[in-house]
């Protein structure tokens, strides 16, 4: 973390910390659905707070395109924030102006308020500099602990971190460190798991990933489409036949750099997709005209276990097959499952992250036995795309 500064030794006592969180939550009829992301920050919360800063926590909600929408505003997670805390949380109906001056003076050390949804105001996307000084105004020290949000160079992640003493949360903080240790300074032989419908929306991840890993595994839809490449006739299964030259030149890319890029020797294959669906176990080279590859095969398992056994680091990103719906699960449980295992032993660092990942994982009951998963999703991505962050690239300069 020599990169940029964390909260390690800062004196906070007395001091205005404005904190970008990630409170982008789910939220029904003014309730607020799942928890996680509050869950998340709230540790971060407790410690700055009992250190005696007076807190001041900005976040965005939905996309209210710089108008008040009513039923994006911030209130009903004020209310979630303080039953997650256990404390009071003072909330102002405004990030900017008089309305949140008003609440950010009235702290007291050790209090906490959250200001009105950013996104109110379109200046905050534009990253308008007024509209960063206003901000600052509220806060002696910047602290961003919205490591989901730090592919956007908005006005409360990348400007305020250029406008105040500006330091890495402990949400950060964790994430960079996961990330650093799994892709940047990572313990040899390193896996990749990438899986998912479709490589088109992955193409700078895999060219990046060979580069980095010792061993690719390709699953989900994406492998049918490496396996078109490779001249196997795939049924009926999903696949971008308009990118197959698109998936050679990514062989070639992994030829160039040492990395052997692992495909399904056998699949579930059925006639339909629908759960329960009629299927049959088929070699890969087996597969029948009208019949679509809905998972990897108990084959293609035990490889990938076995593999598995054998690396020091493993970065995951899309489940191995169609797994909401059974038994096209069985693949991503597994391998999911065995990772798990070796990681409580100490024997493997496991990162994971991306929507659909997180649910894989989740539903293999596996999420918490992890290294690191990350509920990052875009931001995730570009990391591992090796694309630059606007919002850590920030922090770094400050």
């Amino acid at each position: 973390m020599a990169d940029f500064n964390t909260l390690d030794g800062v004196n906070v006592a007395g001091k205005r910390v404005l904190l970008r969180a990630d409170l982008n939550v789910p939220m029904k009829d003014g309730v607020v659905g799942d928890t996680t992301r509050i869950d998340r920050t709230v540790p971060g919360l407790i410690e700055l707070a009992d250190a005696g800063a007076k807190l001041v926590v900005i976040t965005h909600f939905g996309r209210p395109k710089g108008a008040r929408v009513p039923e994006m505003s911030l209130k009903p997670v004020a209310e979630a924030l303080a039953k997650q805390l256990g404390r009071p949380v003072k909330f102002a109906d405004d990030c900017i102006g008089d309305a949140a001056a008003s609440v950010v003076n009235s702290l007291a050390d050790g209090e906490i308020a959250l200001l009105e949804n950013l996104r109110y105001h379109a200046e905050e996307e534009k990253n308008d500099p007024a509209f960063v000084a206003e901000l600052a105004k509220l806060g002696d020290v910047y602290v961003n602990d919205a490591f989901s949000c730090a592919h956007r160079a908005h006005a409360s992640t990348e400007g305020l971190a250029r406008a105040l003493p500006a330091y890495a949360g402990r949400l950060m903080q964790a994430e960079l460190e996961a990330l650093g240790n799994a892709l940047e300074a990572p313990k040899h032989p390193v896996m990749a798991i990438v899986g998912g419908a479709k490589i088109s929306t992955k193409l700078d991840l895999l060219g990046n990933l060979v580069a980095k890993v010792d061993q690719l595994v390709i699953g989900g839809g994406m492998a049918n489409t490496f396996l078109a490449a490779k001249g196997v006739n795939v049924g009926k299964s999903l696949c971008e036949h308009d990118l197959l030259d698109a998936a050679r030149e990514i062989f070639k890319k992994a030829e160039a750099a040492n990395c052997e890029i692992v495909l399904p020797v056998d699949g579930l294959v059925a006639k339909e997709f629908a759960a329960n669906a009629p299927h049959d176990v088929a070699d890969i080279n087996d597969v029948a005209a009208d019949g679509m590859i809905l998972d990897a095969g108990p084959k293609t398992i035990v490889d990938l276990n076995k593999r598995l056994e054998s690396c020091e680091t493993l970065v995951w990103n899309g489940p191995l097959g169609a797994f909401e719906i059974t038994p096209f699960d069985t693949a991503t449980v597994s391998v999911a499952q065995h990772a798990a295992e070796l990681t409580k032993a100490g024997k493997l660092l496991s990162v994971a992250g991306g929507g659909d990942t997180v649910a894989a994982l989740r539903h293999a009951d596996s999420d918490q036995a992890f290294s690191y998963v990350s509920t990052a999703g875009g931001a995730f991505l570009e990391w591992l795309e090796g694309k630059t962050l606007p919002g850590v690239a920030a922090l770094r300069a400050s």
